[in-house]
């Protein structure tokens, strides 16, 4: 059996695993990072529309915790938040705009143009159009390219961590702490399996959105880092909390592209069908009110008159403006047939962002020896039980580069040996293409159905019964057929759901983006 070695493991090729990738090989490690995507820039970083906090006009540490903890719902873990608000700034300034010169909107005066989302105290966001996140990534990308030590590889997937208590294949590896050693993988061009071992291996593999009938999120979204690290036994967290972002576009045409919170950032509405403007009678703020509101006041506007989306307006802004500051989204609808310049945007909520994931400290560390992560597959704490808007770039950047940085650390003051592990065994029975898409559809209705927007203890008992009964049927499947990338996805997809909905039932508590009707 083929096997690499590396001395750091990256799983995840966003902001986060690139920030892991660029601070360790800067410390002279060896840095292998894989993704299963055809092409390495394609993340949930890729698709960020709207921008990364970073600071504005008589704007403090502060106010930014004070914001992260109100969004939070007071769930935000204090010291995480201090770590972001204090260390975000420099590290934008440092590498993102120094090294890697991440070209970011500029005003007439040529200074930084800042803009206001919902739950900020003051502006603070930076963007570039509204395709912030492709021109981070794209930017790392490149930068990555000036370190030799440094190699990406795309079409791999990661089946399992591979831990001394389940793979070693010496017996009695069992009573040493957890500790991780690096992960079996898929290739799929060639359809085999071979382990990395690393001396140092990172999760940043994204979220989870496309558990969910509604997502703004793209195809990769769909739990591996969560369900890996569930199956090695990682400590996790806060999984209920599941941001729905209020506004993604409404047609039947079309996947549900994002609209960006920077529309009502910049003074867009949100109406009914009779063109009523509604928010106000759910929170003070208005439109601008913090995500999980806007959302559920969607909800149950569209409960309400029986309709099957809202409307975003924007069309009060002038229409050459408003293609400067959003082409990206003016494209996308008019695509559609939908002019924003002149008429409102058909908008519904979707799956956004998942606050909870594996539990790190504030450098990323697991508990699990040896296996770091950062990005949104984490619970670092600084969502709590809900995301402030623009937070997540910045959280997989402060943590990835963190954790590239401590990694270093830890290689020089342990000695590792890599040990023995078993060859992979394959099967050779086909797998049906039907098979995995109909599991996909139970999933995804099941979660939006019942463990969606609003939960009760009936839906989420309905849940419990159809999706343990389909992780019963897809394990037997896996077990039994041949690898491919899809099928890798949907264990991990069925065991990422069903961690959700266990969070889901055990918290009685409605608070943040975890609401309990009963």
């Amino acid at each position: 059996m083929e096997t690499m070695e590396t001395d750091v493991l990256v799983i995840g090729c966003g902001i986060a695993g690139c920030s892991v990738a660029m601070a360790a090989a800067k410390n002279g490690l060896s840095v292998l990072m894989i993704t299963n995507a055809k092409e390495p820039e394609e993340s949930n970083t890729y698709h960020a529309q709207g921008g990364i906090i970073y600071k504005g006009e008589n704007d403090s540490p502060e106010l930014l915790i004070k914001d992260l903890m109100r969004a939070g719902a007071d769930l935000c873990k204090g010291d995480a938040t201090r770590n972001l608000s204090e260390k975000g700034p420099k590290f934008i300034e440092d590498i993102l705009m120094k090294e890697l010169d991440v070209n970011f909107d500029k005003t007439l005066k040529d200074e930084l143009h800042i803009t206001d989302e919902g739950a900020h105290s003051v502006p603070r966001i930076i963007h570039a159009e509204d395709l912030t996140g492709k021109a981070i990534e794209l930017a790392f990308l490149k930068g990555l390219k000036n370190y030799k030590n440094i190699t990406i590889k795309a079409t791999l997937t990661a089946i399992d961590l591979l831990t001394l208590s389940h793979h070693s294949l010496n017996s009695l590896d069992i009573y040493k702490e957890p500790t991780c050693a690096g992960a079996y993988v898929f290739d799929q061009i060639n359809n085999k399996v071979f382990p990395i071992m690393a001396k140092e291996t990172t999760l940043a593999t994204g979220g989870l959105g496309r558990l969910f009938l509604h997502t703004t999120n793209p195809k990769g979204a769909r739990g591996d880092g969560i369900a890996m690290a569930n199956r090695a036994g990682a400590r996790i967290l806060n999984m209920e909390y599941i941001q729905f972002h209020p506004t993604s576009l409404y047609h039947p045409e079309a996947d549900r592209f994002l609209i960006s919170e920077s529309l009502r950032g910049e003074g867009a509405k949100l109406i009914n069908k009779k063109g009523e403007s509604f928010m106000e009678k759910y929170h003070r703020l208005g439109t601008l009110a913090p995500r999980d509101i806007v959302a559920r006041g969607i909800h149950e506007e569209m409960l309400q008159d029986g309709s099957e989306c809202v409307f975003l307006d924007i069309s009060h802004k002038k229409g050459d403006w408003i293609k400067k500051r959003f082409p990206n989204i003016y494209r996308k609808c008019l695509e559609y047939k939908i002019d924003i310049t002149k008429q409102p945007i058909p908008v519904v909520p979707a799956a956004h962002y998942s606050c909870g994931g594996i539990v790190v400290d504030l450098e990323g560390r697991t508990s699990i020896k040896r296996l770091w992560a950062a990005g949104e597959v984490t619970c670092s704490g600084i969502h709590g039980a809900n995301r402030l808007a623009s937070s997540s770039l910045l959280e997989g950047l402060v943590w990835g580069t963190l954790a590239g940085q401590r990694i270093t650390c830890e290689i020089e003051k342990d000695e590792i040996h890599f040990p023995k592990i078993a060859s992979w065994r394959y099967e050779v029975e086909e797998v049906d293409p039907a098979l995995i898409l109909q599991d996909w559809l139970t999933i995804k209705q099941t979660m939006w159905n019942y463990v969606g927007l609003v939960r009760t203890a009936k839906r989420l008992a309905r849940a419990e019964k159809i999706l343990s009964e389909l992780q019963s049927e897809i394990e037997e499947f896996y077990r039994n057929s041949m690898l491919s990338d899809e099928l890798i996805g949907l264990r991990n997809g069925i065991q990422a759901a069903i961690v959700v909905l266990q969070a889901a039932k055990v918290n009685r508590e409605s608070r943040g983006c975890h609401y309990r009707k009963d």
